[in-house]
């Protein structure tokens, strides 16, 4: 008989570029289809998120200020990790039983391609999104896209990790930060995204992942006044409310979609997926003589 105990992992908060563990010394156990504890996360407190927020703080003016080919080709490199960890990321997916096997390696497949068409906006959406504004006078007038600050995302808890990606990328392409509160039900893809972006050329800070209940965290999402915008799916009507309210603290923009179909590329790969997130910067400027 083998009598040796596996050892299950607990997965860390992903904060600043680095892996905490939770402030509140809680953890969740996630369980496979037969009631088996496969694995631990972090059950995250209104302070991780505070962190969380302070950290993004720090580095969204340098993501922001970065050229859009750098951000294209980070996203890229993000798309190149999610391919390179296709198999665990299957695996992460189809663990809890939400889903089979095939239908796991289908969903990390579509969120390599997703990263990847947004890898290819961050140089072309201010084209999309902005103008040239016609005016009577000696000066150009334009309206230029940019970043919003600091994005909270809460992710859907099915699909778990191609919801996930849906919602951070069109974010992160144009500039902002992120701090996501993953699936409820099924973290443990989000963990493995967030440990291989660790090893991507993505900023630490950009991305930052907590894990724990929607019911103790989207309040404090949604008042937070250093957020500056709201993504969510498959959150509660009451959830919804709570985040819709908080735009009133701040003028926080907040965009809650409603069983939303993930795999509907042409609505999101779309630059429209983009604008609820960036601000219109209009300039003027003397045409000369």
């Amino acid at each position: 008989m083998n009598d040796r105990l596996p050892i299950l992992k607990t997965y860390k908060l992903a904060i600043g570029g680095a892996f905490p563990r939770t402030e509140s010394g809680r953890s969740i156990a996630i369980k496979n289809p037969a009631g088996e504890v496969i694995a631990h996360t972090c059950h995250a407190s209104r302070k991780d998120l505070r962190n969380a927020v302070e950290a993004a703080l720090t580095v969204q003016p340098k993501w922001a200020g970065a050229s859009a080919y750098l951000r294209g080709q980070i996203l890229y490199r993000m798309a190149e990790m999610v391919e390179g960890k296709r198999t665990e990321l299957a695996e992460a997916i189809s663990a809890t039983g939400a889903t089979t096997t095939e239908d796991a390696r289908t969903e990390v497949d579509r969120c390599t391609d997703r990263l990847a068409c947004f890898a290819g906006w961050t140089d072309k959406y201010p084209q999309v999104l902005g103008c040239h504004n016609p005016v009577t006078g000696p000066y150009y007038n334009f309206s230029v896209p940019e970043a919003t600050g600091i994005v909270g995302v809460l992710a859907p808890d099915s699909p778990s990790l191609l919801g996930l990606i849906s919602l951070i990328a069109p974010v992160l392409c144009s500039g902002n930060a992120v701090v996501v509160l993953a699936s409820e039900t099924n973290p443990i893809p989000a963990c493995v995204l967030a440990e291989a972006l660790a090893t991507s050329d993505l900023p630490g800070g950009v991305f930052n992942l907590l894990t724990g209940q929607r019911d103790e965290l989207v309040e404090h999402f949604a008042s937070h006044r250093e957020i500056n915008g709201l993504s969510a799916a498959g959150v509660s009507q009451a959830h919804r409310a709570t985040l819709e309210a908080g735009a009133a603290e701040n003028l926080k923009r907040v965009r809650v979609l409603v069983e939303p179909d993930f795999t509907d590329d042409s609505g999101f790969e779309s630059p429209w997926s983009i604008e609820p997130f960036v601000e219109t910067k209009t300039i003027w400027h003397p045409s000369g003589a």
